[in-house]
């Protein structure tokens, strides 16, 4: 079998094919809020904060926020200092009912999506839905995850889009990993991102955090690429400190946050703090909204997809910032890499 290189990276960019699926979700978003529950009709002439439009409507918090973010980068509303967001004349025009170019009958026939109608469910509930294409399957994705052939899929899944994405990221991340020795992949999954790094920094050595069955996957992956002697896997639950290793100076949650609400990232920075020594790095590598969460609109977008089939969503450099300083952590920055995907990284405060 021929290893992989991941040293390369593409001659093209595919970032709009990323795009087109990472966006897939929010049209049913949208539907929903215009079909289900007419929201720019009944925010029209009143708007409202992020509590108020929960209260409002019935609405999760964490589900609301993604919408009203949707619908900021598409400037459908538009939102002041103190958080109260208003529709904007586009959204008073075309979507708000009674206005002669009112569009809502538009979207009348996608009302039926099975999307649309879990999207009902996940405003209301804040619970994720099962991850779309997987019709027997029961649980969320979380749950599922623990399925072998369920992991099996969506971690080639995400395997793939991280051979264009791990590239840059290493070399995004070569001067914070000069003198450093070895990266612990929190949730690392196949391993893609631990393999990238150490591919392109011969000095560094990695272990890949992961649950069964996606243990052995990563350990699979890591011999594929032909770093097995590099890399090892300590299989564990991220949420346990006990098993955290704690011989790694660099921690690498990538695309791991936005799968969670703000209660468990909180717990896995604590945990990572905890493991850290003075000086040590911690680099969150995700894709992020900007610090005042008007945009880019592809990331509120993908938001969508993971409002519906995760406990998270899509958090801007400024949250995660603000929580990493929470933490502890000091010297935070932020800097985007590629495929709407950046990093906001700091270091364990003491050195």
């Amino acid at each position: 079998m021929t290893k992989k290189d991941l040293t390369v990276s593409p001659a093209s960019d595919p970032l709009s094919i990323l795009r087109y699926r990472d966006g897939l979700y929010a049209v049913d978003l949208l539907t929903a809020a215009i079909c289900e529950f007419n929201f720019f009709t009944a925010h029209a002439g009143q708007g409202g904060s992020l509590e108020e439009v929960c209260e409002r409507f019935g609405f999760a918090p964490r589900l609301a926020d993604v919408m009203l973010t949707l619908f900021v980068a598409n400037d459908y509303l538009e939102r002041n200092a103190e958080g109260v967001y208003r529709n904007t004349e586009i959204a008073n025009e075309h979507l708000v009912e009674g206005s002669p170019w009112f569009l809502g009958p538009y979207y009348d026939s996608l009302k039926d999506r099975p999307v649309v109608a879990d999207f009902i469910k996940v405003l209301k509930t804040g619970k994720p839905a099962v991850w779309g294409g997987f019709e027997d399957q029961q649980d969320d994705w979380h749950e599922a995850m623990h399925d072998e052939s369920f992991a099996q899929s969506f971690t080639a899944a995400m395997n793939c889009r991280g051979l264009y994405l791990g590239k840059k990221l290493a070399d995004a991340l070569a001067p914070y990993l000069e003198g450093k020795k070895c990266v612990l992949d929190v949730g690392g999954g196949s391993g893609v991102y631990a393999c990238a790094l150490v591919a392109n920094h011969p000095d560094l050595k990695a272990r890949v955090m992961e649950q069964v069955p996606i243990d052995q996957i990563a350990r699979d992956q890591i011999e594929e690429c032909g770093l097995e002697q590099l890399i090892d896997v300590v299989s564990g639950d991220m949420f346990d400190r006990s098993q955290w290793p704690d011989d790694c100076d660099v921690h690498l949650f990538s695309n791991v946050m936005h799968d969670w609400d703000i209660p468990e990232i909180r717990c896995l920075l604590e945990h990572s703090y905890q493991s850290l020594k003075a000086g040590d790095l911690i680099v969150v590598h995700e894709t992020f909204l900007n610090s005042g969460k008007t945009g880019p609109l592809p990331v509120a977008e993908y938001s969508c997809i993971l409002a519906h089939s995760t406990q998270g969503r899509c958090y801007s450099t400024l949250e995660m910032a603000d929580l990493l300083d929470q933490a502890g952590f000091e010297n935070i920055r932020s800097f985007d890499t590629v495929g709407d995907r950046g990093v906001v990284l700091g270091r364990k405060k003491g050195a």
